[in-house]
């Protein structure tokens, strides 16, 4: 039985996060700084008919649509094409795109964002409602507000970061 010889050529821990400044494309000015200009490059892709094969047989696994699209955005942000504001911005677009791809197919797909309903949205219109509803009774009745004077107590601040007085 023979001993592996240990090589001491190997990178050393850390050093994939030593890169020079400028050196991934990521740090580097994108190739499409607009909106407008990542459409430009991502629609013609889109509406290759190799990808939208490709696009049909991944929607129809269950992958949602919003993950694709995200995927694809975020590897051409990797690749220096556009940043991540403009990769944000432009998800809406692709996700219709594909969607127009799965209904184009006549197949059943799944964009994401199904069944998942927001506790901020529900709070949200909980307390429109409640203020539309308050504003109305303001309306009708006439609502008595009492000047009481307000007493503040003041804050007692102790410890190593506390101001000195």
């Amino acid at each position: 039985m023979e001993l592996e010889e240990v090589s001491f050529d190997r990178p050393i821990p850390g050093q994939g996060m030593t890169s020079e400044l400028g050196a991934r494309p990521w740090e580097k000015p994108p190739q499409y700084t607009t909106v407008d200009e990542a459409l430009s490059y991502y629609l013609p892709k889109l509406s290759d008919d190799e990808f939208a094969k490709n696009l049909i047989n991944v929607m129809e696994m269950g992958v949602p649509i919003t993950s694709l699209a995200n995927t694809i955005q975020m590897s051409s942000v990797m690749e220096g094409r556009h940043s991540v504001d403009v990769g944000i911005l432009i998800l809406p677009v692709l996700i219709e795109a594909m969607r127009f791809i799965g209904d184009s197919a006549n197949i059943e797909y799944v964009v994401g964002n199904e069944g998942k309903k927001s506790k901020v949205d529900d709070d949200l219109a909980k307390r429109v409602a409640t203020e539309m509803n308050l504003n109305h009774e303001e309306d009708s009745v006439d609502v008595a507000i009492e000047d009481t004077p307000v007493e503040v107590e003041e804050e007692v601040t102790t410890g190593l970061m506390a101001r000195r007085k």
